[in-house]
């Protein structure tokens, strides 16, 4: 064997393991949830990104100046414009997040962010991390949280996916040992594990939802999995009013498609890579990853964001116009509600679901057949101004039977 092969993998290891020990005791001073009702101005960061961004971007942020019109003229909200989240910037730097960029995100309180294009082998551009994952390592957004509610189905799922670790904290850190052996690496740490759970159970405590669900692969991925399921036993401990249950990540996929099973199915928490799985999984039933946003949350920032990519092809063919802003829009609903304008984010959830599911007057289908973002986002406006909004929501809702 050759020893200069192996010194550089020991090397290349060790210098993972003392980073990640760092990072451990950057966790351990734990500074506290901020408190958005003190703090003035909350400034909310719009990251434009790359192909559709900036489009779907623009519909999103009117729907957000004419919602918080009244905090935006008192000086309660500010919006700040972040350039430099472009792949072209991005190549340029050879960095996922340009150091001038993350300074500018760190004057931030919460982050509206357009999709970014993260290259692939064989891409034209450099092998640089995926920017949803350096920014939320960067700001330590801990918890990716995702709903997904169909109620004609009895659907009604949360999601708390653990966002810097597993196998994406360390994705772009592999090592090719030689031409025949290429090796990845995946992480759990005690500290990150009880944080993401104990927010599950918190909300399911809170919400009178009682039901949290823990997904790994525990049987096969002793280690970091085994690590994770045994935070879970430890914080279920504190929570005696709270049942819960683990499954593995294989046959989870399977139940989220059984009619019978995946109704059971409350509040899930998650590692990295199984999060990313299910959730997309899950979004499919609610209409698509295009309708679904997603929020990133740490106890100092928050990032929310669509969860669909880039789509380059749109704008070399020419239907930028017409893609579906849908997805960034339930974005800006949940960062509404967790900077206290629970209000404004329900209203703008229920004007989605009338005009996306109930009534579809119009349908944006991406290209010149269906309508344009711009249209959508008139359409929910007018929605959202209607003074029977709420009656009109619950109408479109299942009835129950009486028992």
């Amino acid at each position: 064997m050759d020893t200069q092969v192996l010194e550089r993998a020991k090397e290349h290891f060790a210098g993972l393991i003392e980073a990640q020990l760092e990072r451990i005791e950057r966790m351990k001073k734990d500074e506290g949830w901020v408190d958005y009702e003190k703090v003035k101005p909350i400034i909310i960061g719009v990251c434009w990104g790359d192909g559709i961004g900036p489009y779907i971007c623009q519909q999103t942020q009117r729907i957000l100046e004419f919602l918080l019109k009244p905090e935006l003229e008192s000086g309660k909200v500010v919006f700040k414009t972040i350039e430099g989240l472009t792949i072209e910037n991005r190549a340029k730097h050879n960095k996922a997040i340009p150091d001038d960029v993350l300074e500018e995100l760190k004057q931030c309180h919460v982050i509206l962010k357009a999709p970014t294009t993260t290259p692939r082998k064989g891409d034209p551009w450099p092998n640089i991390e995926s920017a949803n994952v350096a920014m939320r390592k960067e700001l330590d957004l801990f918890a990716n949280v995702r709903p997904v509610k169909v109620p004609e189905q009895g659907i009604d799922w949360m999601f708390f996916r653990e966002n810097t670790e597993g196998a994406y904290a360390l994705g772009s850190n592999g090592i090719n040992v030689t031409d025949d052996l290429a090796i990845d690496f995946t992480v759990t740490t005690a500290q990150g594990a009880e944080r993401i759970i104990r927010l599950a159970f918190d909300y399911a405590k809170r919400t009178g939802i009682n039901k949290v669900t823990v997904v790994t692969k525990a049987n096969v991925v002793k280690t970091t999995d085994g690590r994770f399921l045994d935070m879970a036993r430890e914080v279920a401990k504190d929570y005696p009013e709270v049942e819960w249950d683990d499954w593995y990540i294989d046959i989870m996929t399977a139940k989220l498609v059984d009619p019978k099973r995946r109704t059971q199915f409350r509040v899930m928490a998650l590692p990295n890579l199984y999060g990313d799985i299910l959730t997309d999984e899950a979004a499919e039933f609610q209409g698509g990853v295009g309708t679904a946003g997603s929020a990133n949350i740490g106890k100092r920032y928050g990032m929310f964001e669509a969860i669909h990519g880039s789509a380059p092809r749109m704008v070399k063919e020419g239907r930028a116009d017409y893609a579906d802003p849908s997805s960034l829009i339930r974005a800006a609903a949940m960062m509404l509600n967790h900077i206290g304008f629970a209000d404004r984010g329900k209203k703008l959830e229920m004007a989605l679901d009338i005009c996306g599911n109930f009534e579809q007057k119009l349908v944006v289908t991406g290209r010149s057949t269906g309508a344009k973002g711009s249209e959508l986002a008139d359409y929910l406006m007018e929605t959202i101004q209607d003074p029977e909004l709420e009656k009109r929501w619950q109408s479109y809702q299942p009835k129950t039977k009486a028992a």
